[in-house]
């Protein structure tokens, strides 16, 4: 038996509408998410001034506390999202019995602009309270893929941030606009700003190695090819050059300025002074004091 049905116009015809999606270049700079953690001030916290090689962006996920930029305090409170830009000299701090937490990340390939200038900044600071689920659904998914590894996380972490940075210029007046580099000449400048800023510490190769990431024979050679010396002697040339400043303006015995400078010992600090200047510390004091 057959079933017979009536159609009229109306269920014939549908309204369709098409929406055409321009083509996107896949071959261009991607930001790539190089590690997410989540940190919680304490007692301990170990707050020196450091540089990156990278973006880095954290959120604040509870509480308050400081952004040092440059040895200049800026608070920062729930809810902010902060952009540090590449080779600014930054780190977070905390307040003495305040609660302290945020999400942060390190991502490569981005710089952030500002809309309104057009211009690299050194860092935003931005309140997405208004967004926070959304913020926080990204930055919370991704921290999960990371910790449970499951299959093909590292692509999906990829897209998730992807997704998250657009959301985060549509959602302020930022911009982050890719940021192609010179792989070797930025690890060296990020070499060279850290022994200027820690040259009386004990640096090794091992240090320098792991803060770049690279091992300690590329280390040496790309340095030696941007600044024509070795890192550990280019430490030793800032250690010299503040031995004689100290030399030259103070009465401090030569014990005390060798250790003040970062050398183990006395006689380690004379014969490098010596190697380099052709004279004793004792006789660079008497030629260039003045006091």
């Amino acid at each position: 038996m057959k079933t017979l049905y009536n159609y009229t116009k109306r269920d014939v015809y549908m309204s369709t509408q098409r929406f055409q999606i321009d083509q996107v270049d896949f071959n261009k700079a991607r930001p790539k998410l190089l590690y997410i953690t989540e940190s919680k001030f304490d007692h301990e916290w170990n707050s020196t001034l450091h540089t990156h090689l990278y973006t880095e962006m954290f959120y604040v996920t509870k509480g308050h506390g400081l952004l040092s930029l440059d040895n200049k305090n800026y608070p920062v409170k729930e809810d902010d999202l902060v952009i540090v830009n590449p080779l600014i000299s930054h780190t977070e701090r905390g307040i003495e019995n305040v609660n302290f937490e945020y999400i942060v990340m390190g991502i490569e390939g981005v710089t952030y602009f500002s809309k309104e200038e057009d211009e690299e900044q050194g860092c935003s600071i931005a309140n997405y309270y208004e967004y926070k689920h959304e913020v926080l659904f990204y930055l919370k998914t991704i921290l999960f893929e990371v910790k449970t590894k499951d299959t093909e996380y590292q692509s999906l972490c990829q897209n998730l941030l992807e997704v998250l940075l657009i959301n985060l210029m549509r959602r302020a007046n930022i911009n982050l606009k890719s940021s192609p580099i010179n792989k070797a000449n930025k690890d060296c400048v990020l070499i060279e700003k850290y022994i200027d800023a820690h040259f009386k510490e004990d640096i090794t190769l091992d240090t320098l190695s792991e803060l770049t990431f690279l091992n300690k024979y590329h280390i040496v050679h790309a340095f030696k090819q941007y600044k024509g010396i070795s890192p550990i002697n280019y430490m030793i040339q800032k250690r010299l050059e503040e031995a004689k400043l100290l030399l030259s303006t103070t009465n401090l015995q030569i014990s005390e300025i060798a250790y003040i400078v970062g050398f183990t010992s006395q006689s380690y600090f004379a014969q490098a002074f010596k190697k380099a200047t052709l004279t004793s510390p004792l006789q660079y004091r008497k030629d260039n004091s003045h006091l």
